[in-house]
């Protein structure tokens, strides 16, 4: 137990050491990006500081399987290098139990990164989003919430805010809809409700609709008026409303389930959503399988320029994994593999793969 406790303890250093060395680099280099972006906009240091600090966090979550692995072979190298590790296996003990500790670590570390990390990503993200949005004179124009659909576009006339109850995969068909356009002060001009709605090109086509006038002096049911169809002008495209849906990552794990729920409700497609769930609930598994890659091929005797080699070996591996991983995501959103197999399979195919390697290579 004493000894679980120390080879945890040294890779629990290690992985910050690395941590931290990564986050000072990825600063740096994001701090020089946001300075580029934003060079042309009104934003002074402060601001762009800001930005880097609420855009480091995603940067890091995306290279934690990377820091795992350098973070594994640092620590075996280092274990190996004072003897410590043949001391271990002298007195009796295999490496796979001397694996113990370290895979406990990194499930530890993969279970809070989901738990607590996730949220903190989601939410700096969709901030720097928010702030990089003011900045640059942008902003969303979609959004689900349980009471519908919801979007907002702008022109000539003012801001229009559209609400639907449901829509098509792609959000140009809107059902049982409403229309109200504010005025430039803000006040509501008109409103319109319809059947339906479908975007074409510079216009939404309403079914079924009836206008109200919503100022002036007379009354605006006594004003309204019935249309078989009804044409209203819009400056969105169905590219801009896809965009508007965001990156499943910028929607805390906790929260994923219930929002899934409201995209099916509405009538878009959650594949994409619900890959990202499984792939994020997996993370844990996946780092673990990081640490049994790497010490696969570092938790051995050094022998002379063998060294270098096995470090490449690992890490190459460690990358065709993490490749594997993302392509297998990718199959899974465009609705080729079922979610489950595409987020849950490489990690497994991956501890599999390095158990094997660990087995063929111990030899107490």
């Amino acid at each position: 137990m004493i000894l679980h406790s120390y080879f945890a303890r040294r890779f629990l250093k290690t992985f910050l050491g690395v941590f931290g060395v990564f986050f000072m680099i990825m600063m740096f280099l994001d701090l020089v990006e946001q300075l580029r972006r934003y060079s042309g906009a009104d934003a002074n240091f402060i601001e762009i500081l800001t930005l880097t600090l609420l855009n480091i966090p995603q940067g890091i979550y995306i290279i934690l399987p990377l820091i795992m692995i350098l973070a594994t072979i640092a620590l075996f190298l280092g274990l190996a290098r004072s003897s410590e590790m043949v001391v271990t296996r002298a007195s009796g003990r295999s490496a796979l139990k001397a694996l113990l500790a370290p895979l406990a670590v990194a499930l530890m570390i993969g279970v809070l990164s989901v738990g607590v990390l996730n949220p903190i990503v989601a939410g700096t993200s969709k901030e720097y989003e928010a702030r990089g949005d003011a900045l640059r004179g942008d902003s969303s124009v979609l959004s689900i919430g349980s009471t519908g659909l919801w979007l907002r576009q702008g022109g000539e006339e003012g801001q229009t805010v559209i609400r639907a109850q449901s829509a098509n995969l792609d959000g140009t068909e809107l059902n049982q809809v409403t229309f109200i356009t504010f005025g430039p002060g803000g006040v509501p001009a008109q409103r319109v409700n319809a059947t339906s709605a479908r975007l074409i090109a510079g216009a939404w086509v309403l079914t079924e609709a009836k206008s109200w006038q919503l100022q002036g002096d007379t009354t605006p049911e006594a004003e309204a008026e019935q249309f078989d169809s009804l044409r209203i002008q819009s400056t969105l495209t169905p590219d801009q409303i896809r965009d508007s849906f965001g990156t499943p990552s910028s929607i805390p794990i906790w929260e994923l389930p219930a929002f899934i729920e409201r995209l099916r409700a509405a009538g878009f497609s959650a594949q994409r959503h619900l890959v990202w769930l499984h792939t994020e609930l997996a993370l844990p598994v996946f780092l673990v399988s990081m640490v049994m890659i790497g010490a696969s091929f570092t938790l051995r005797h050094q022998r002379g320029g063998r060294t270098g080699l096995m470090v490449m070996f690992a890490i190459m591996l460690a990358f065709a994994i993490y490749f594997i991983r993302n392509f297998a995501q990718v199959l899974g959103e465009n609705g080729q593999l079922p979610a489950i197999l595409a987020a849950w399979a490489p990690p497994l195919a991956a501890i599999g793969l390095s158990l094997g390697f660990l087995l063929h290579n111990e030899d107490g």
